[in-house]
């Protein structure tokens, strides 16, 4: 089996090197966001968990005219298992600015866990609403004296449904998950054909594999497969995990930048969690600004609800 998951890892690894992607707001923590990516990684991990993020994307970027500034993200997220039905529940809210559109999604996600052996197979489900806000006073159209353009100013909101499905796998030494978002491709329509705007389809394949070293150290190398089916991308990289207190290591995702990563697990039971990455850009540094930053916060809830169980923390799953 392990000789399989490794055969998978280098052919996915070998596949996305030769094709790109446009991604929904991406992450550099991808590998500690896994709820935003799979739906089935809900309660998973058999503690519960609070995480939050943010993102400044080319940070100091300013545009040709107006205001707008750099991509910025945040989200917050929780994740916890359900002992009883044998399941886990999480849910997010995520706020994505780029420049006069911004994307907030409200989302709740539903698993259901198989144990085969020492691993878990879920199954997963995810509902929610994303709104879309159009600012049209930072709207410029190639033709200002366009009809449709006339009388738009000041911001405009929709809110539409949306829907994941997914799995996920893992075991003490690797773990898989496959996911389908934007099931129901809602569609955005501000009135005219040019801020006319699907939510299309989205494929995510995360594969990562633990392995320990000696008792203080353990390595986690994992790579992101994301499509919207129409082109491809993919983020690869690694993180080293010190006495389950000090982790760090480095991403690089494709023709975009390439990202260090460190983080200190603080609390005598290692329950809160710090983490800083820093990215440079290594493609049309003429159209960005060259560094980006993300930070990620998050806390262990100290006891699992429903069970007497003593929480034993692992350091795939300390962020």
């Amino acid at each position: 089996m392990r000789k399989l998951f490794f055969n998978v890892f280098i052919a996915a690894s070998f596949f996305c090197i030769t094709a790109q992607a446009q991604q929904d707001a991406p992450f550099t923590f991808h590998m500690k966001n896994m709820l935003y990516y799979h739906p089935a990684f809900s309660g998973t991990e058999g503690i519960t968990q609070i995480t939050a993020l943010y993102r400044n994307q080319w940070a100091g970027y300013q545009p040709t005219f107006d205001d707008g500034g750099a991509p910025t993200t945040q989200m917050i997220s929780v994740t916890t298992p359900i002992y009883k039905f044998r399941s886990g529940f999480g849910a997010f809210v995520i706020n994505d600015t780029q420049g006069p559109q911004s994307n907030l999604q409200v989302q709740a996600s539903y698993s259901y866990h198989l144990g085969i052996k020492n691993s878990k197979l879920s199954f997963g489900i995810r509902a929610g609403v994303f709104s879309q806000t159009f600012d049209f006073d930072q709207w410029r159209a190639i033709d200002p004296d366009d009809a449709e353009l006339q009388g738009k100013t000041g911001k405009d909101s929709q809110i539409r449904p949306d829907m994941a499905v997914g799995l996920f796998f893992r075991s003490e030494k690797y773990y898989i998950g496959a996911s389908f978002s934007h099931i129901l491709k809602s569609e955005f329509d501000f009135g005219f054909n040019e801020v006319r705007n699907a939510l299309e389809n989205h494929a995510y394949l995360t594969i990562g594999y633990i392995h320990t070293v000696n008792f203080d150290l353990k390595l986690e190398p994992s790579i992101l497969l994301q499509s919207d089916f129409n082109e491809y991308s993919f983020a690869i990289g690694g993180l080293a995990y010190y006495k389950n207190t000090m982790w760090g290591g480095f991403t690089f995702r494709q023709s975009d930048d390439i990202n260090l990563l460190l983080g200190y697990n603080f609390l005598k039971d290692k329950s809160l969690g710090f983490g800083y990455s820093f990215g440079y850009v290594v493609k049309d540094q003429d159209a960005k600004q060259p560094t980006t930053h993300e930070v990620i916060l998050s806390y262990q809830l100290p006891v699992n609800p429903g069970t007497g169980k003593k929480v034993v923390r692992t350091p795939r799953f300390i962020y």
